[in-house]
């Protein structure tokens, strides 16, 4: 090899860490989407997650200059759903609207999952939390969150609470209640929040912790009487409801709600994804449209909901071992 080839080579060789360097990874990602996008939602239509999901697609859609394809893949908590996305190309094409069950809280629920939950999902961006509030049949003697631990202490066993099933998030903010309050109250487990909703109407459950638009025009009716917010302040949806951290400092019971990609989607794909998110959930109109839902918008960056997944993941882990709660 001459010296003047030799020193080619060389260039050539010195030239192509440059196709790594920022500039060209933001153009990447600006090049993307060039067609159609599919956000997986792992629960059937007309439920929380899927109407969240539906309010921030358009603005989204709009954004990223193509359309986006809300599809429902019902089935096993959301594994199912997660699945799908777990197991599809990692090109951005597919995204999963992710709750807490695919990633956090079914690896300790179920014994086996068909996909690794921390391998073969990235979360991308957080879009909001879920505010869940205390609500007790409005003939149970007790006014006050101190009220219901004070009472649940003088009669253990006798109180018990409702839950959509086995592993929902009203299951394990229910559990959650309990263990922080040290109190000995039944969970009985519904086919849902309306089966769960009407026993508690008529008074066969005492309490349930569930979704603040489920229960909103209840308390507001006289109904049902709410106790306390399970998040860590107050909810400008119930100003007038203290939060439960009030009594149970630190408590916080609100499932997150988050956008994610399978594992290898390309570093420029997910940033340019989590800036069109951030951009949707600032935005006056979706905003204004998820609160008057009950529900909070909070965007994030990618590690900031990765770190957010982990640190859910310790928490809800030891609930749920602690209640010995297992989905078949």
């Amino acid at each position: 090899m001459t010296a003047l080839l030799r020193r080619r080579v060389l260039a050539v060789g010195l030239a192509l860490p440059i196709l790594t360097l920022p500039g060209v990874l933001h153009a990447q990602g600006e090049s993307w989407p060039t067609k159609p996008i599919r956000l997986v939602v792992p629960f059937a239509a007309g439920g929380g997650a899927d109407l969240v999901a539906r309010a921030i697609s358009g603005p989204l859609a709009k954004r990223l200059g193509q359309p986006i394809i809300v599809d429902n893949r019902a089935g096993g908590g959301g594994t199912t759903g997660a699945d799908a996305v777990a197991k599809a190309p990692a090109d951005g094409y597919t995204l999963l609207y992710t709750t807490p069950g695919p990633q956090i809280t079914n690896p300790y629920l179920m014994a086996k999952l068909p996909y690794d939950p921390v391998a073969d999902l990235i979360p991308v961006a957080r879009v909001a939390v879920v505010p869940n509030v205390l609500v007790v049949n409005k003939d149970l003697p007790v006014k006050s969150v101190k009220d219901l631990i004070q009472y649940a202490h003088a009669h253990p066993g006798k109180l018990n609470f409702a839950s959509a099933g086995i592993g929902s998030s009203s299951h394990l903010a229910g559990e959650l209640f309990k263990a922080r309050a040290g109190i000995d109250i039944v969970h009985v487990p519904y086919r849902g929040t309306g089966p769960a909703l009407q026993d508690l109407l008529a008074g066969n459950v005492s309490m349930a912790i569930d979704s603040i638009a489920v229960y909103r025009a209840l308390i507001e009716s006289g109904a049902l009487r709410a106790l306390g917010v399970a998040t860590p302040e107050r909810s400008p949806v119930l100003p007038n409801v203290p939060a439960i951290a009030e009594e149970l400092a630190g408590f916080d019971g609100a499932p997150v709600n988050y956008i994610s990609v399978r594992s290898g989607t390309p570093r420029a794909v997910i940033e340019r994804l989590n800036r069109e998110v951030n951009a949707v959930l600032d935005s006056a109109e979706v905003r204004s449209s998820l609160q008057a839902g009950g529900v909070v918008p909070k965007g994030s960056t990618p590690q900031e909901m990765a770190a957010q997944v982990k640190s859910e993941a310790i928490k809800w882990k030891q609930v749920i071992q602690l209640s010995g709660a297992r989905v078949e």
